[in-house]
């Protein structure tokens, strides 16, 4: 069974930082590309940045490109998402997902709260 788990989500002020995990399990972690997707309050859900298989290719959104890094570390079965000089729009459930520029077979999210 596929299990995705994303976690380090919270409270963070205009301008700072978060990092957030994935922690993925049941499949072969290192033979898949994976993707960050988030769904702000209302809207719908918006790709936010792929990293393939062996890390070696990275894209991001324009709305992000610049601010987040993208990583994964294949022997600890985990990907990560580093968000810097955050936003107020940048507030939503940040998933992490089986795929390339994919969010179908996705996890339970965590959320980022971006606010003074």
């Amino acid at each position: 069974e596929v299990q995705l788990v994303e976690s380090g989500g919270g409270l963070v002020q205009p301008g700072g930082s978060l990092r957030l995990s994935c922690a993925a399990s049941g499949f072969d972690f290192n033979t898949y590309h994976m993707t960050w997707a988030r769904q702000a309050p209302g809207k719908g859900f918006e790709w936010v940045s792929s990293i393939t298989y062996g890390g070696a290719m990275i894209e991001y959104a324009d709305s992000v490109r610049g601010r987040f890094v993208i990583s994964r570390d294949n022997a600890k079965n985990s990907m990560y998402l580093q968000l810097n000089n955050v936003k107020t729009e940048d507030t939503a459930i940040y998933y992490c997902a089986k795929g390339w520029h994919s969010y179908s077979d996705r996890g339970q999210g965590t959320q980022v709260t971006v606010s003074s």
